[in-house]
């Protein structure tokens, strides 16, 4: 019996091993303790739109304006956008058309091999109210005809931020770009860039414009360190940020994985400290959750919603200043968080991101990136903390039972706070297909992207100055210490 016993009191302590809670202590003012706090943009999520596509998100899809209204109705400022991706190096400026684009495809949900753009086009992308990137033609090695371009950007996009000289440039010799016509390197793209950023810089006579780098190949290879230790004083008073694209790709489990997550975002930390070295922003300029437009099985779901939502806090985290989600071909695209069809699930993790970060002006991760469970805490411009995101990153697929940790936050005052919890059936969860994905409750019409339902606020009792939250597999929390 006594043997028994002692076999049960070890699988009883494996047990309590594995679902013990995870502690963090939540400092009560930022730049204190062992954490590393980065500052943060004050609008960090932004959106990219396909260059051929931009006009069609702002004319013909109605939840546009509004899915991008809600975040700015959090941070008190409109997001950034991009305009740019593989069919600005298919696009050549046409002073004469009065059309935003013009070009012929022989299915609507194709891309253009080659298009015109007109001056409208940049009008239009000057109505809107946020921050603008504009990426033009470097591919087609038509200098003058992108200075034409860029000259109409500047003059009709009153907020523009820059302009980016081409797409991942790694890929225009396969492409048959004629700027690869000859050999076609890292070195030889990064003169070629240099050289226009110059050219353009000094025609359009603003310094700094241009946003540089652009590419989709892992660093270090085509990265912004790379970049920038070929360039000269000259061309960095041109430079504006450095950019890189990424699309980790994978299944949903391994997508929305937290340590999966850091683990991919540690790839950018040389090039990131090479920026912030010069003094510049480094930002993911097109990312989303699998190239080509997105995986069916995995890009609409609500797994890759806590990706969506863990990746721009890590990414933060890691200095990455702003993070462009990438929606291409309206109706032919798995991972827009709209436009495809009314909502999609990735657009809620985008949401409570956003409202982690909103108006807060420092951001610390309490964890160390190498469990599936997240802590990240946003400080305002005082030091003190607003609010806590904490993300259970066990995958659930939507059978059997669903585990469940416990998180405990410590250092805490008062008797009690608030919570929101960002939630669906399962990581499989697809608003599309009937799936019902909430944050606090609520939801995003389809349609309009208005948020509708009774909003559902929890209260978490604080004892002996700590908290205990109770987090399903797939979920996460905000909590609100203000």
């Amino acid at each position: 019996m006594a043997s028994r016993l002692g076999l049960f009191g070890l699988f009883l302590a494996v047990v309590l091993d594995v679902t013990a809670a995870v502690t963090f202590t939540v400092p009560q003012q930022a730049h204190t303790g062992t954490y590393k706090y980065a500052p943060l943009d004050p609008a960090p999520v932004g959106i990219s739109f396909e260059f051929f596509a931009f006009p069609s998100y702002f004319t013909n899809v109605t939840a546009t304006n509004q899915c991008l209204s809600n975040w700015k109705d959090l941070t008190g400022v409109w997001p950034p956008i991009r305009i740019g991706g593989t069919t600005q190096d298919r696009a050549q400026y046409d002073s004469a058309t009065s059309a935003y684009v013009v070009y012929s495809v022989s299915n609507p949900a194709d891309a253009p091999a080659s298009l015109t753009f007109g001056s409208k086009f940049l009008t239009l992308a000057g109505s809107y109210a946020g921050s603008v990137v504009v990426g033009l033609n470097r591919g087609k090695n038509n200098i003058q005809n992108t200075i034409s371009a860029a000259k109409i950007a500047v003059s009709e996009v009153k907020n523009l931020l820059a302009i980016e000289l081409g797409n991942e440039p790694e890929y225009y010799s396969r492409n048959g770009q004629p700027i690869a016509s000859g050999s076609w390197s890292p070195a030889i793209d990064a003169a070629s860039q240099n050289n226009w950023d110059i050219s353009v810089g000094s025609a359009v006579n603003k310094k700094p414009i241009i946003q540089a780098g652009n590419s989709n190949d892992s660093p270090p290879t085509w990265g912004a360190a790379e970049l920038i230790a070929t360039e000269n004083s000259t061309v960095k008073q041109y430079v504006q940020t450095y950019a890189h694209h990424n699309y980790p790709g994978g299944t949903v489990t391994s997508l929305m994985s937290h340590k999966g997550i850091s683990s991919n975002l540690h790839v950018f930390d040389a090039d990131v400290a090479a920026a912030l070295r010069e003094g510049k922003p480094y930002v993911f300029g097109e990312t989303n959750s699998v190239s080509g437009g997105g995986a069916a099985g995995v890009s609409p779901t609500f797994g890759a919603g806590l990706w969506t939502m863990d990746y721009v806090l890590r990414a933060s985290y890691s200095n990455i200043s702003r993070t462009y989600f990438h929606h291409g071909t309206v109706g032919n695209c798995q991972y827009c968080f709209w436009g495809r069809y009314s909502m999609g699930a990735p657009y809620y993790g985008a949401y409570a991101a956003t409202a982690l970060l909103a108006k807060a002006s420092y951001l610390t991760a309490l964890d160390d990136g190498t469990t599936n469970y997240a802590a990240y805490v946003s400080f305002g411009s005082d030091g003190k903390p607003l609010r806590a995101l904490l993300y259970n990153s066990d995958y659930f697929s939507g059978s059997g039972t669903r585990s469940s940790q416990s998180f405990v936050l410590q250092g805490l005052t008062g008797t009690s706070l608030k919570a929101k919890r960002v939630t669906a059936d399962s990581a499989m969860s697809r608003v599309d297909q009937g799936g019902v994905v909430t944050f606090g409750g609520q939801k995003f019409t389809d349609g309009d992207c208005k948020i509708s339902g009774t909003e559902a606020v929890e209260t978490l009792t604080v004892s002996n100055g700590q908290v205990t939250a109770t987090i399903k597999a797939s979920e996460a929390l905000l909590v609100y210490f203000q």
